[in-house]
């Protein structure tokens, strides 16, 4: 006589076996919760409600969770109209000596320098000297005391060069460190000297060191440079080492006083010592240079032909 196979006793759940909070209501039933509770059954219609109206939003688009775009989603808008910012754009140049730079009229550096012709944009130091490093030698924050309180910018020290015998520097001084870089930048590349390099003894292969002593003094600040051997390196410090690497000069001995913990001004002396190996001409340097008519003069039909506005 076969035994009757007893019915499993029905589980109750205690308070420790209730469903998780994440499961919906509808899946609440499979754990045979019928117990009235009404702040849990609130709780679960509340998230049921969160689930099927949030989820479905998020998976019709991009939207959901609260975007504010409802069953359309966020999507894709289509290509760029206007591009990124930092693309380069055609230079059209807006000055004689840019339009002449342009147009080939002036074949080099030397020209400008030799009529001594401002530089008012940056490009054309970019068309003549394409190799020019930057880097950022320092950015310290500067405050202004006003009604409201403190106004805080950044100040952005950016020393370029081509390690060839150009060198410059810039200070700017904005609201973004991003924008005071890239104009620290401009500003460097606009005010760019050819640095004049020499020998130490005999005048054997490629100039290494200055010419000669030279020094340069911004504040308290007095930077020196003086002729080394070939061999030596520079002897300076970080600073003024990193601007003197970038002027193209191998070889050289330094010598500085003052507050040189002031950045700026160290930088700014180490310039000026650099700007004077051109302030004078030596013997070596005193050959006669014909004479030639000034660029403006020289082009002026073809600036006035370039010069027109088409409306």
């Amino acid at each position: 006589m076969q035994q009757a196979q007893a019915k499993p006793a029905a589980r109750h759940l205690g308070p420790r076996h209730r469903p998780p909070t994440h499961v919906s209501i509808l899946e609440s039933t499979k754990f045979g919760v019928n117990e009235p509770n009404t702040a849990r059954d609130s709780d679960l219609k509340t998230l049921h409600f969160r689930q099927t109206h949030n989820m479905a939003d998020a998976a019709r688009g991009r939207g959901g969770f609260g975007r504010g775009r409802g069953d359309r989603g966020r999507g894709r808008r289509g290509p760029r109209r206007g591009g990124r910012k930092d693309e380069e754009k055609e230079w059209v140049p807006v000055t004689k000596l840019g339009r002449l730079v342009k147009d080939g009229k002036i074949k080099s550096m030397e020209e400008i320098y030799l009529f001594s012709l401002p530089v008012k944009e940056y490009q054309i130091i970019d068309f003549f000297l394409p190799k020019l490093k930057d880097e950022v030698m320092k950015i310290m924050p500067v405050q202004k005391q006003t009604r409201a309180g403190q106004r805080t910018r950044f100040k952005a020290f950016v020393a370029i060069g081509d390690s060839e015998g150009h060198v410059g520097l810039g200070v700017k001084c904005a609201k973004e460190v991003a924008t005071a870089i890239r104009g620290a930048i401009i500003l460097a590349k606009l005010s760019v000297i050819p640095v004049r390099r020499g020998y130490w003894g005999a005048a054997l292969g490629e100039p290494h060191t200055v010419p000669s002593k030279v020094s340069g003094k911004v504040g308290s600040v007095m930077c020196r440079l003086i002729p080394a051997p070939r061999g030596t390196g520079i002897v300076a410090a970080p600073a003024s080492k990193r601007l003197l690497q970038l002027a193209g000069i191998e070889d050289v001995y330094t010598q500085s006083k003052g507050s040189t913990a002031t950045m700026g001004n160290f930088l700014k002396a180490t310039f000026a010592a650099i700007t004077k190996t051109y302030a004078f001409l030596t013997p070596d340097l005193w050959r006669e240079i014909p004479v030639s008519k000034f660029p403006y003069d020289e082009h002026s039909a073809h600036l006035q032909l370039s010069g027109k506005k088409v409306y």
